[in-house]
């Protein structure tokens, strides 16, 4: 029997999920089918599809925190993202909860890419879900500080006060960015598809420093040019990180780690 897993989300025809996972499972030579779901009533939607012999589920916007309250049981990078990006049914009918979102990022500028987190001076743009998702594996890496920066202080401040036993992260509004230097700036708001960004210093990025958006399109995005425009060493898409979540997701369902580069390329 084809093992059954899907994406959920709301759209979803853009997924470019089942793209990845198929070449994982052919990699891999595990039998599985991967599809998308449109989510409407998202908790009947799930129910049917592991009533009906799914195993596995990726759960995209809108649906991760209904996810997360969906769970029987969670990791704890999804507690601390209050977030669920990964569904996995159990044998005794309960549903485990992960969020593999920001082990993506971790991974992809770390090991695909080699950027040295130990001591580095981040800022992470944006207090929404995107952010809050990937907060524990970023303090894990020990950087020397993390800066959390929202258009809305409080969001930013509160955002950092619920990580703060993590490691040493500050939250504040953009204003507070004047005069500071970041040897990586991650994009973890959506402006960049609509070509807006948040308002950031221009001197802001250190000498060498390096730019990540978590957001990808076919084109440059906003924010990969606005690296490109003030120097940095690096200006990186999440393209790496779609595919390195997703390698987790995998892992996490088969037991078998799938290689990336390969898939990152064809996706490229």
């Amino acid at each position: 029997m084809t093992d059954q897993y899907a994406v959920i989300g709301n759209p979803i025809e853009h997924s470019k999920s089942p793209l990845i996972h198929q070449q994982f499972a052919e990699q891999t030579g595990q039998d599985i089918h991967y599809g998308r779901i449109l989510g409407e009533v998202f908790h009947e939607d799930v129910r049917y599809f592991f009533q009906n012999g799914g195993k596995g589920l990726n759960v995209t916007v809108p649906f991760k925190e209904q996810a997360f309250d969906l769970s029987d049981e969670r990791s704890e990078r999804a507690q601390t993202a209050g977030a669920v990006n990964t569904l996995i049914y159990r044998d005794d009918g309960s549903i485990r909860g992960d969020n593999t979102d920001g082990v993506g990022l971790v991974t992809d500028l770390g090991c695909n890419h080699l950027f040295n987190f130990s001591g580095a001076k981040i800022l992470l743009l944006g207090a929404g879900g995107a952010s809050k998702g990937v907060l524990r594996p970023l303090l894990e890496q020990s950087p020397q500080h993390l800066v959390i920066a929202n258009r809305t202080t409080a969001k930013a401040v509160d955002l950092a006060e619920q990580v703060r036993e993590l490691g040493p992260v500050t939250g504040m509004g953009l204003e507070g960015l004047s005069g500071k230097r970041f040897d990586l700036i991650i994009n973890g708001t959506a402006a960049g598809l609509t070509g807006k960004l948040p308002t950031i210093p221009d001197d802001c990025l250190e000498e060498g420093g390096w730019t990540y958006d978590m957001m990808y399109a076919t084109e440059a995005t906003a924010f990969v040019r606005w690296g490109q425009q003030h120097n940095a060493a690096r200006a990186l898409d999440g393209l790496g990180m779609l595919v390195e979540q997703a390698a987790e997701s995998f892992y996490l369902w088969r037991g078998v780690r799938p290689e990336t580069s390969q898939v990152i390329a064809s996706l490229r």
